[in-house]
């Protein structure tokens, strides 16, 4: 048992706190979490990609699904969407600075599944 658990007082086991605000991971889930997000923001990660190309990378998710994603990590400020010309319409999706922040997240992610064959 690590030194943390074996700490725990007998009050720690009877629930969970109750709060009034999520706390910081539930809010980071908030706008990192969800269906296609993480696999969004990491193929943009090499820089901007037009639409069609981002949706060849993601393989399994419909076009109509991306572009939902791609709406909230925009509300979210994660990616700014460019539109490069009108006819044909083309649009370039690229991570913000605020975006790239994120990537570290990621990439612990990527190496924990790694180390534990998930």
């Amino acid at each position: 048992m690590s030194d943390r658990r074996a700490n725990r007082s007998e009050t720690d086991f009877l629930g969970p706190k109750i709060c009034n605000e999520p706390c910081p991971i539930e809010r980071g889930m908030r706008v990192l979490g969800g269906k296609w997000k993480g696999s969004i923001l990491w193929h943009l990660r090499d820089g901007p990609m037009r639409f069609n190309a981002l949706a060849r990378e993601l393989g399994g998710a419909s076009k109509k699904m991306i572009n939902e994603r791609l709406k909230e990590l925009e509300e979210a400020r994660l990616v700014h969407r460019e539109v490069v010309s009108t006819k044909p319409v083309a649009v370039t999706y690229e991570l913000t600075d605020f975006g790239r922040s994120a990537l570290g997240i990621l990439e612990s992610l990527a190496g924990w599944c790694e180390e534990h064959g998930l």
